[in-house]
């Protein structure tokens, strides 16, 4: 994938809180390489620009009626984004207006997001959509009786777009009417497709608003990943439903559902290139019984890490806090799920002193996930990095993280500032609901953005031969470097019982050699790639070679 000629790099991703679709534009419009198109829902959600008259157009309190209210950077005044609202973020960058570096013609750029717009709205039958002088947005029957459809507020600075348009599909238009003067506009009502006798799906309609995007800023051609159109209840963890502690949920079904039948046997021989030679020397035994001691947990250890040995030798070793038990249920992972027990406060001092003594220069906290605590264990977290430096300054801390629901209690621990902010995507978006269904693409896109934007190096890891293609996994590559992750580790998946996911397929060495080249050619600045890398492998290493994604496309 080359910046010219490319196509347009379009991802569907579901139904997505308003201020996570925000960091993540926010990533994107900051160090974007490539034109790219977010299409989504969003739940109940007001939002107002710089310029909104909120006292002559706000009809009710938002938290009252179930919606967030978020003021954002763009032009227009309030308005509503909902359930059976198409929504689509052009992260674009412009050609200049006269050409060379000058500033993009942003009246026609709004144009052109109209005339998308209106394109796909004649093509599934509504032949009346058409411009409406002195009204941005996209209207119907602008010569008798004009309705609103479709919403456009946009941003152009240095010629690179955010926010976009939102198209009214099959949404309750009653939030509109009866909330707020939608774009501040009180002399016309909305209305919606399906208010209009258009009766068509919101992935039929996403369907066409693609192609007709990817004519107007992709040459024609579309790189295209969608997230699960649906999600299944009952494949989330106990947890997450709101049914507290329960049995792991290994479904096979999900990843049916996916499109991924094929399956090694877990009796098969594995290649020659995923057996790992271990060698424990008196060294890394010294450091298992300091570990025994003070009653602390690796997961190096508990996961039977084939590096183990090595990283321990070259002074890095990863602990598992906040307990062995997880609130998730990911197809993937061994970890227990039964109710977690309350977190030790002492661990903290514990971990600070087992750093200390097996004299560390590089430690690397991972955690389970903790969705029964309020602040998501993320001041646990914070607390064993502060501890780690009370006691040490110069150790450098990695913290391995939850997506934190995309709470703001994320903040905890980007204000602990630790070396290193890893959280991994762990797959690509087709397989996301069945590999991790508690969990999703644009949030930990979203989680990783925030930690970009606090200024920390940022991490994120994928295993592959869950079902994946290689052109999917240069796609996660280019979104991963498109919102400035500065490493990102890859290896070879390996089913831990028959009740996980299976293997599908052996990745063989040269692919990952693949995975390495293309990733750091999307801008990422230093990829560690190979079938047995795992999230810590190289930790120290990576983080001394990367170097931070400062590249935008202008």
């Amino acid at each position: 994938m080359s910046e010219n000629n490319a196509p347009l790099i379009v991802r569907w991703l579901g139904k997505v809180p308003y201020t996570e679709a925000l960091a993540l534009q926010e990533a994107m419009f900051q160090h974007g390489r490539f034109n790219r198109l977010l299409l989504l829902e969003h739940p109940h959600v007001f939002t107002y620009g710089p310029s909104a008259d909120l006292e002559k157009n706000l009809k009710c309190d938002p938290a009252a009626v179930g919606a967030d209210f978020v003021r954002v950077k763009r032009g227009g005044d309030i308005t509503y984004h909902g359930p059976g609202q198409l929504v689509g973020y052009p992260l674009l960058t412009l050609p200049s207006k006269r050409g060379g570096e000058g500033p993009a013609d942003s009246t026609a750029y709004v144009h052109q997001v109209e005339q998308v717009i209106i394109d796909s709205l004649h093509e599934v039958g509504l032949t009346n959509a058409d411009r409406f002088d002195g009204y941005p947005g996209v209207w119907v029957d602008i010569h008798t009786a004009p309705r609103k459809i479709c919403a456009i507020g946009v941003r152009v600075s240095r010629r690179r777009t955010m926010h976009g348009f939102a198209v009214n599909v099959s949404t309750d238009l009653q939030y509109m009417s009866s909330n707020i003067v939608p774009c501040g506009i009180d002399d016309y009502p909305v209305t919606s497709l399906h208010n209009e006798g258009v009766t068509i799906s919101l992935q039929d309609f996403a369907e066409v608003v693609a192609r007709h995007s990817s004519l107007a800023w992709g040459n024609g051609k579309v790189e295209r990943q969608d997230v699960a159109w649906k999600k299944m209840p009952e494949d989330l963890s106990a947890f997450t439903r709101g049914e507290g502690a329960g049995q792991p949920v290994r479904m096979l079904g999900r990843l049916a559902r996916a499109g991924v039948e094929d399956a090694i046997s877990l009796s098969e021989r594995k290649p020659d290139w995923i057996r790992p030679r271990v060698s424990h020397g008196e060294e890394v035994l010294s450091l298992k019984k300091t570990l025994r001691d003070k009653s602390l947990v690796t997961v190096c250890e508990e996961a039977g890490c084939p590096n183990l040995s090595e990283c321990w030798s070259d002074g890095t070793a990863t602990f598992m806090v906040l307990g062995e038990r997880c609130t998730r249920a990911c197809g993937f992972c061994l970890v227990d799920t039964r109710k977690p027990d309350a977190p030790d406060v002492n661990e903290p001092q514990r971990i600070a002193d087992a750093v200390k003594e097996m004299g560390l220069s590089f430690a690397v906290l991972t955690m389970v996930a903790r969705d029964d605590l309020a602040d998501e264990g993320m001041s646990h977290v914070a607390a064993c990095v502060n501890a780690i430096r009370a006691a040490d300054s110069s150790v450098q801390i990695e913290t391995l993280i939850s997506d934190a629901r995309g709470s703001d209690a994320l903040n905890i621990i980007l204000n602990a500032r630790p070396d290193v902010l890893n959280h991994n995507t762990e797959t690509v978006p087709r397989l996301q609901y069945a590999v991790r269904p508690s969990a999703g693409y644009a949030r930990s896109l979203s989680v990783l953005a925030r930690a970009k934007a606090a200024g920390l190096t940022v991490k994120s890891g994928l295993i592959v031969g869950m079902g994946e293609t290689d052109e999917e996994v240069f796609g996660v590559l280019c979104d991963l470097a498109d919102v400035g992750v500065d490493i990102v580790t890859i290896g070879q998946y390996l089913r831990p019982t028959t009740h996980h996911l299976p293997v599908s397929r052996w990745v063989e060495p040269e692919m990952f050699a693949e995975y390495k080249r293309v990733g750091e050619a999307f801008g990422i600045g230093h990829v560690e790639s190979s079938p047995l890398t795992r999230s810590s492998y190289h930790a120290k290493e990576s983080a001394a070679h990367a170097v931070p994604v400062t590249i935008g496309a202008r």
